[in-house]
């Protein structure tokens, strides 16, 4: 019952804080300095209405919508719980609290899904709260990462598989022994909930990939196997375009083995998908043209991946959580990116929000005049998109000392920062590839770099102790040393055209083979040194303080869905 309390709550309260949330231009009562600096903190998330057209959607597809909606919200309560144990109480409680102090820290809970500003190196903001723990909640209580760690190497090679695979946490037993316990069994009660509203929404859909995707997706929340499934999504051909599970492994920062549940409810925007597939059929000759030794290059990439644009219609768990997702690249089961490539899907009107109320703001601020009309969509939309498609090029399943292992195996904590760099800096390196075989317009070769460095600054704000942010400030403090990045007399920053690509060649070749090669070891030394916020980059940061950092979704076709 407790469960159902608190995803009532959610909902609920979330509801709640967005309808009373007043402009960010609006003076917050001097009377609390509390009050007045979350208010300030909340601010950097610039409220924006995410709208969707389904009008051309018939009754019974959008009567799905609203039963993906509903199975979406339950993830907000399990994301949760698998972020700290203590967040569930600490929700109950706040939600409690009526005074204005109360609510403001109720609002930006729900922003950051917990008691830790996910801007501020995850410093807790609540009182009582404890620092956020690296492992989140899917380690036990009083286990140290060495203890973990040592108990997963000394187990035989399957136990190995699902004490480190994504779909478990690691518990004790009644008898204090470290044991892998199956997502199905911790979390079912909120499993069997979503599993049982898809089903009811694979029943009303007329669409059979859709159909299909529901009904295994389904059957994979209650047996803890989700490769039918993931087959399934990457086949999914339907005007509404779900993404539904645990996927990513941010939480996990001890050795990013975990996947955290997330939803993404969207509808295709198929006229941008359709421009968008060719990117596809170019995917095999930029592996094959990659800036590394040959021997590391995939000579036969998977089936053509899926490249889908759609708008949102809500989003949870995972995927709405402090900064909001641009683009996504799944699923991560590398079986399946061997055999058929990963799936690329672009959130158009995500992105749409964050170039209007946030990049072209940074631009002005961290640019020269003369630098900002080179700043574009199309190049921030294109790079975005590249960015994706390169999460799945380049080394994925590697040999380290005659060992099969994996990439993310072997640069464990270091993992996400590092591909985050890769498929940035890869990306920018195949879009030039493609502008000089006249593949893409020359015009992007002009602004893909400007872009890019203003977009550097609007990942850099995210936090480096974000995967995203601290994956950018290794580039730009690359580009800083190495010469395709200078500062101006007035503390703003250009590109070099003379150095900018022979860094982008140089510094993909550098992450490529790290990551060929399991360089847990560089990896580490690569962000001790790169990974950190220089003072001509802090100047700008300084100056950017009246720039929202990010959006925060007012899911409008959502609530419209619901009442229905």
């Amino acid at each position: 019952m407790i469960r159902v309390i608190i995803t009532v709550v959610l909902a609920l309260t979330l509801a709640g804080c967005r309808s009373q949330q007043s402009p960010s231009t609006g003076s917050p009562p001097q009377a609390d300095p509390m009050l007045q600096q979350l208010q300030t903190m909340t601010a950097r998330f610039a409220p924006v209405d995410l709208t969707a057209d389904v009008s051309s959607l018939p009754a019974s597809e959008r009567q799905v919508l609203a039963k993906l909606v509903e199975a979406a919200k339950v993830f907000d309560a399990l994301f949760l719980r698998q972020v700290w144990a203590g967040n569930e109480a600490m929700l109950l409680t706040l939600a409690g609290d009526p005074s204005p102090l109360g609510q403001a820290r109720l609002h930006y809970f729900l922003i950051n899904k917990g008691p830790w500003s996910r801007l501020d190196r995850n410093e807790p903001f609540i009182p009582g709260a404890p620092p956020k723990p690296p492992q989140a909640n899917f380690y036990p209580a009083g286990a140290t990462k060495e203890e973990v760690e040592a108990w997963m190497k000394g187990l035989p090679a399957a136990e190995h598989a699902r004490a480190s695979g994504f779909f478990t946490t690691i518990r004790r037993d009644a008898g204090g022994r470290l044991t892998a316990v199956p997502y199905t069994l911790e979390y079912q009660g909120e499993l069997g909930q979503v599993a049982a509203l898809l089903r009811e929404a694979a029943a009303l859909t007329t669409q059979p990939t859709l159909k299909r995707f529901l009904e295994t997706r389904a059957a994979a929340l209650l047996s803890n196997d989700y490769y039918e499934s993931d087959l399934a999504w990457m086949a999914l051909d339907a005007s509404i375009e779900p993404t539904i599970g645990p996927y990513e492994v941010y939480e996990d920062e001890w050795f990013n083995y975990k996947a955290a549940f997330e939803a993404f409810i969207t509808v295709r925007d198929q006229a941008e998908s359709e421009k968008l597939a060719r990117f596809g059929s170019e995917l095999q000759e930029i592996e094959n043209n990659l800036p590394i030794d040959p021997k590391y290059r995939n000579p036969k990439l998977g089936a053509m991946a899926p490249i889908r644009v759609v708008n949102t219609v809500f989003s949870s768990g995972d995927a709405n959580r402090g900064v909001q997702t641009a683009a996504f690249n799944l699923p991560n089961d590398e079986r399946i990116v061997a055999a058929k490539g990963s799936k690329r899907v672009m959130l158009k009107n995500n992105q749409e929000a964050k170039f209007r109320v946030v990049l072209q703001p940074i631009a002005k601020v961290a640019l020269g005049a003369a630098d900002q009309a080179n700043v574009s969509f199309d190049a921030f939309f294109t790079h975005i998109l590249m960015h994706e498609l390169m999460h799945g090029l380049g080394p994925h399943n590697i040999t380290v000392g005659g060992r099969a292992t994996t990439v993310r195996q072997e640069l464990k904590d270091t993992y996400s920062a590092i591909e985050e760099a890769k498929a940035d800096i890869s990306g920018l390196f195949a879009l030039q590839y493609l502008v000089d075989h006249g593949k893409l317009d020359k015009v992007l070769g002009q602004t893909m770099y400007m872009t890019y460095l203003a977009s550097m600054f609007r990942s850099i704000r995210f936090g480096i102790n974000e995967a995203h942010g601290r994956g950018v400030a290794i580039q730009l403090n690359y580009f800083l040393d190495n010469g395709g990045v200078a500062v101006a007399p007035d503390g703003t920053f250009t590109v070099n055209p003379g150095r900018i690509r022979q860094n982008v060649v140089d510094l993909t070749r550098d992450l490529l083979t790290l990551e060929a090669v399991g360089g847990y070891g560089e990896a580490v030394q690569m962000i001790q040194t790169l990974a950190v916020i220089r003072p001509p980059v802090q100047t700008v940061l300084d100056r950017l303080k009246d720039v929202p950092v990010d959006i925060e979704p007012r899911f409008v076709t959502a609530q419209q869905l619901a009442g229905n």
